[in-house]
């Protein structure tokens, strides 16, 4: 089993979002069972809360629902837990890196930086824009199971 652990900042915007798209995706495709998806945040400001409704009213556009998802943060024991630790932006690479405190198995990535564009998402809580992020996290997921099926092809 693969487990991937998306991270933000509150893990109520992009985070959650990433991991929704993605189980779905693998859901669809009949590879479910293959893999452990969470979502976590870098800051405590949002723990505890739901996903923000402008992610869950993109998300219900495409049948995914998130209910039951509250964030939570990111702790140091889940550089061990997981195999992937994927934020969405640079600065939640370093405060991951902070928390964790180091990388020696190469597991902390950007999402999009499996794509043929490596970039940071943007923020939907600072601009607003739901759409943008939701593209670039279905780009982001995609490039992944991509990068996945081609790296780890003993599993598929």
């Amino acid at each position: 089993m693969i487990k991937i652990l998306f991270i933000c900042h509150g893990n109520i915007c992009r985070s959650p979002m990433a991991e929704f798209v993605f189980r779905h995706m693998v859901k669809e495709r009949g590879m479910g069972d293959k893999f452990h998806i969470a979502s976590c945040a870098t800051s405590t400001e949002e723990i505890g809360n739901p996903v923000h409704r402008g992610t869950r009213e993109k998300l219900r556009q495409y049948g995914i629902s998130t209910e039951g998802k509250y964030a939570v943060q990111l702790r140091k024991k889940d550089y061990d837990d997981y195999d992937y630790l994927l934020g969405m932006d640079t600065w939640n690479i370093r405060n991951i890196l902070r928390i964790v405190k180091s990388d020696p198995e190469n597991k902390v990535h950007r999402l999009l930086d499996f794509s043929k564009e490596p970039r940071d998402i943007a923020d939907p809580w600072y601009t607003g824009n739901f759409d943008v992020t939701y593209n670039d996290i279905v780009e982001g997921c995609q490039a992944f199971l991509d990068y996945l099926k081609e790296h780890r092809r003993e599993q598929f």
